[in-house]
C-alpha cells in the first residue's frame, strides 16, 4: 500500500512540475490563447469557448487600440471588462479577476491579434490592343 501512496505521490509531484514548466516556458499569449479555446473558462457550463463565436479571433484583431468595446452587453471602457460579460453572457461562467493570471493571460493573447492589413486591390491587367478589320 505504501508503494501506491509514494506512486500517486510521485506523480502528482510530477504533474505540478509539468504545469509550472509549461507556464514559465509559455509567453502569456500562448497561455491565453489555450484558455481562448477552453469551454471551461470561468467555469463556464455553456459547452462553448471564445473560439465558439471567435473562431481563430475574427472579429477581435486590433482590439489592442480600442479605447472602447462593444459587445452584447453594452459597450465598455476597459477589455477585461468585456472579456467578463462574454464569460458570463456566452459561456455561462463567473467573471474573472481583473488582476488574475487567467485574465493577464487572455488580454495579452487578445491584444496579439493584430488588424490584418488591408488588402491591395487586384492590379488590373493591361490588355492588348486589337489589330483591326
Amino acid at each position: 500500500m505504501n508503494i501506491l501512496k509514494t506512486a500517486a505521490l510521485s506523480l502528482a509531484v510530477v504533474g505540478l512540475v509539468a504545469s509550472g514548466a509549461y507556464a514559465m516556458k509559455h509567453k502569456p499569449e500562448e497561455r491565453g490563447k489555450v484558455l481562448f479555446n477552453d469551454p471551461k473558462l470561468g467555469g463556464g457550463t455553456s459547452g462553448k469557448s471564445c473560439n465558439s463565436c471567435h473562431p481563430g479571433g475574427k472579429g477581435l484583431e486590433g482590439v489592442a487600440k480600442k479605447k472602447e468595446w462593444a459587445t452584447p452587453g453594452g459597450p465598455h471602457k476597459a477589455l477585461e471588462e468585456a472579456v467578463n460579460i462574454c464569460i458570463t453572457m456566452a459561456l455561462k461562467g463567473e467573471d474573472l479577476k481583473k488582476d488574475s493570471k487567467e485574465m493577464k493571460d487572455i488580454v495579452a493573447y487578445l491584444k496579439s491579434l493584430k488588424a490584418k492589413p488591408a488588402a491591395a486591390a487586384p492590379e488590373k491587367k493591361k490588355r492588348k490592343p486589337v489589330v483591326g478589320c
